[in-house]
């Protein structure tokens, strides 16, 4: 079994073993149980920590040539998401959540409840020969962005203009008049903004000071995160289980009041940004 670096920090799968010890209930011993079945499937697995943000604190990822699936803990479920499995066969019907999805699907597993554990180490194993067949033809696949979950576009991580362009040009339907505008108005309040794509998001900061702002589709909006959004005034709407992060929440059809909008952007570039 193969490790990488959590953000710079701990080893993976230390933070792995970290966050099953601090869950201390039948959360942590699903996750570890679930956990052991994969490496029991691939032994040559590679054991991530990914997606941290100021709002998400990140999750387990298992790869090999690719995204596996990922371990998502929440209050009353643990989630084994495969990033590819509405293409996997699943004769013992394992699947049971995210079934609507033409990309990924998920084992959703409650408190008590066991898995097939024969069953699931074959379906690993179908996860890591269609990743292994996918890596053969992507020269043959087009440049087209995948979208993922919510219409989200799938843009690889990179600093500057050309990946944000990238991902509003992917923003699907009307969204995409979203990302432009929302692009625009923060090159026009703040001319030397800094951009990237971090975790399939674009991402707007200082160079040297970190990120003030960020954007995300889902399916029936677009969100806007501030990062220091209590110090903004007026504090933008949407509230968040992180102290300082606020939202605003796009919808179609919505009036977007530039000028209040371009209000928060100048004060958020004003303060310490986040830095991952």
């Amino acid at each position: 079994m193969k490790t990488t670096n959590a953000g710079g920090s701990a080893l993976a799968s230390k933070q792995i073993s970290k966050r099953i010890a601090e869950l201390g209930d039948w959360r942590g011993r699903t996750l570890s149980r679930m956990r052991a079945l994969i490496r029991e499937a691939d032994p040559d697995v590679l054991e991530e920590w990914k997606w941290v943000t100021p709002t998400r604190p990140g999750m387990p990822v298992w790869s090999h040539d690719g995204i596996i699936c990922t371990g998502e803990v929440y209050e009353n479920v643990v989630k084994l998401t495969f990033a590819r499995g509405a293409s996997l066969k699943d004769p013992a019907r394992l699947f049971n959540s995210s079934l609507e999805g033409h990309v990924r699907r998920a084992i959703d597993l409650h408190e008590g409840e066991e898995v097939d554990a024969s069953a699931f180490r074959a379906l690993v194993r179908r996860a890591v020969e269609l990743n292994r067949s996918g890596r053969s033809n992507r020269s043959k696949v087009s440049r087209t962005p995948t979208l993922l979950a919510g219409g989200n576009p799938q843009i690889a991580k990179a600093e500057g203009n050309a990946p944000v362009q990238a991902y509003v040009d992917a923003m699907p339907g009307w969204k995409r008049g979203v990302g432009r505008r929302l692009d625009a108005l923060i090159v026009r309040t703040v001319p030397r903004v800094h951009k990237a794509v971090k975790w399939n998001s674009p991402f707007y900061g200082i160079e040297g000071r970190g990120w003030f702002l960020n954007f995300h589709c889902f399916t029936k909006y677009v969100k806007v995160a501030f990062f220091r959004g209590t110090s903004l005034r007026p504090v933008p709407p949407g509230e968040s289980r992180h102290t300082e992060v606020r939202y605003l929440d796009i919808r179609e059809g919505d009036h977007l009041d530039e000028a209040l909008i371009a209000g928060w952007i100048r004060q958020a570039a004003a303060l310490p940004g986040w830095v991952p």
